[in-house]
């Protein structure tokens, strides 16, 4: 079994978000969770931005003691030397430096050339070397750069001293086929790439964010770049909570994470709650409706053998169990295994008339609930 590293920026990429903006107390008390939960690497903030990130990604330094502890900076000599002051205290330290690689960036954003691009790149990662022994190196808009071009980047951060290589698909491009394929030519032209780990960094504009990440992957990648519920710039980043349980659920990919995935619920609820982000019912893993039943023929399947419709145990990540929701669509096992989980139990005749009964009530309501059932028994005189 080979183990991905996961690299949480909830605190920074996901803290983008419009309304999201957190103080130091939440950050604390998320950071904590976090380091519980299993991240390897936790991306507490961009110390340059504000005084009150500064101040955060300090605090989170001395109370984190197993994950890597992470801030963001431009390639800027500024910016790293800040984020280095903020990094005094990790146990762990790692500054995370770079530069846009796309053509796109290098004329629109930069106004400069390629070689102007990879000097600036060098010259940063060799300058945050100077205060950290971990530097990763982030290449925005990989997706979109040419792999010669970001190939040769990436061996020359390299050699100025990188320990990871981002290789973020910045607009959520990329198609999970390109990005897999990037990845691979990476692994296979940088010629020092055995002295530097690959990590996926992937954004969610097309719905792809969780796909390009097991791609990359699978491709040699040995670190993904996510966030709890997904959240992040415009349509979010790459799901943590989706690629830890797409790993673990296929063991024929031989690959792991070291996250304590019975927290992964908790987690989900704490940042949904502390960010003010709903999660929405139909979220894979974490959502409300993630192991609810409605329809009568998978209620049927689920209370015969939970695996028909349920390819993950609820427990495997914090949920107590799966959730039985009466309404129109239920059949009679599922309202005799409600019934029974209250202390009523029927012979097939008596449940024949219970079930005409209640199909009268649901047609009513959206949902019968455990204290609508005694009154619905009452009402079929059985």
């Amino acid at each position: 079994m080979d183990f991905v590293k996961i690299f949480d920026t909830t605190l920074r990429d996901g803290e983008q978000v419009p309304g999201c903006k957190l103080d130091t107390k939440t950050k604390l008390k998320i950071a904590a969770q976090l380091d519980q939960l299993g991240v390897d690497v936790l991306e507490a903030g961009f110390p340059i931005s504000s005084p009150g990130d500064f101040n955060s990604v300090t605090q989170i330094s001395k109370t984190i003691n197993n994950a890597v502890v992470c801030a963001l900076s431009r390639a800027v000599e500024k910016d790293i030397k800040v984020a280095a002051q903020a990094l005094e205290y990790a146990k762990k330290p790692r500054i995370h430096t770079g530069i846009g690689t796309s053509d796109n960036h290098i004329k629109y954003k930069f106004n400069a050339s390629r070689e102007q691009i990879l000097e600036r790149a060098i010259k940063a990662v060799a300058y945050a070397k100077r205060f950290v022994e971990d530097v990763e190196f982030y290449a925005e808009d990989a997706g979109r750069t040419d792999n010669e071009f970001l190939a040769l980047v990436c061996e020359k951060v390299i050699e100025a001293g990188a320990t990871v290589l981002n290789i973020p698909d910045t607009t959520g491009y990329c198609l999970p086929e390109e990005y897999g394929a990037k990845i691979k030519y990476l692994k296979e032209n940088i010629k020092n790439i055995d002295k530097a780990i690959l990590s996926c960094h992937c954004h969610n504009d097309l719905g792809l964010a969780t796909a390009n990440s097991i791609a990359g992957v699978q491709n040699g990648a040995r670190q993904i770049e996510c966030t709890i519920n997904g959240i992040g710039e415009r349509a979010g980043n790459t799901s943590l909570e989706e690629v830890v349980m797409i790993l673990r659920q296929h063991p024929d990919l031989n690959l792991d994470t070291r996250i304590n995935s019975k927290l992964l619920f908790q987690t989900s609820r704490m940042v949904s709650t502390e960010m003010g982000m709903p999660v929405q019912p139909n979220k894979a893993i974490v959502g409300m409706n993630a192991f609810a039943h409605s329809s009568g023929i998978h209620q049927d399947g689920v209370i015969k053998k939970r695996e028909t419709y349920e390819i993950i145990d609820p427990k495997d990540v914090g949920v107590t169990d799966s959730a039985i929701v009466l309404t129109a669509r239920s059949g009679r096992a599922a309202l005799a295994f409600r019934a029974k989980k209250i202390g009523y139990e029927f012979g097939k005749l008596e449940l024949d008339r219970v079930y005409d009964q209640f199909l009268i009530w649901a047609d009513r309501k959206k949902e019968i609930k455990d204290e609508d059932i005694p009154v619905i028994i009452s009402e079929s005189n059985i």
